[in-house]
């Protein structure tokens, strides 16, 4: 792994690479050797969004729910601002929160 990444001019990290085993069944998390390298395993991880080894999307609902509601709060005050036009909101609201 490490002379395919020189290759193409990258380095990989011993500390910040993880991996994952995708399964329904519970399995110990053991630390992988590749390489000279010991690579931690790691149940579940956040890319752009949550990927955990279980194919179940609670965690993904719970956190979209949570980032929804975070950016409607953040932004409350533009919402009830009577300085904002209609539009000006309906376009924020359309940009952020949909």
């Amino acid at each position: 792994m490490r002379n395919i990444s020189l290759r193409f001019g990258l380095i990989v990290n011993e500390n910040k690479t993880k991996c994952m085993k995708g399964t329904k069944t519970n399995t110990q998390l053991n630390k992988l050797m590749l390489d000279n390298m010991h690579i931690d395993r790691t149940r579940s991880f956040s890319y752009l969004g949550i990927v955990n080894g279980n194919n179940t999307l609670e965690e993904e609902i719970i956190d979209r729910i949570a980032k929804g509601n975070k950016a409607c709060y953040t932004n409350k005050t533009l919402f009830k601002s009577n300085l904002v036009s209609r539009k000006s909101k309906l376009k924020l609201y359309w940009s952020v929160l949909r």
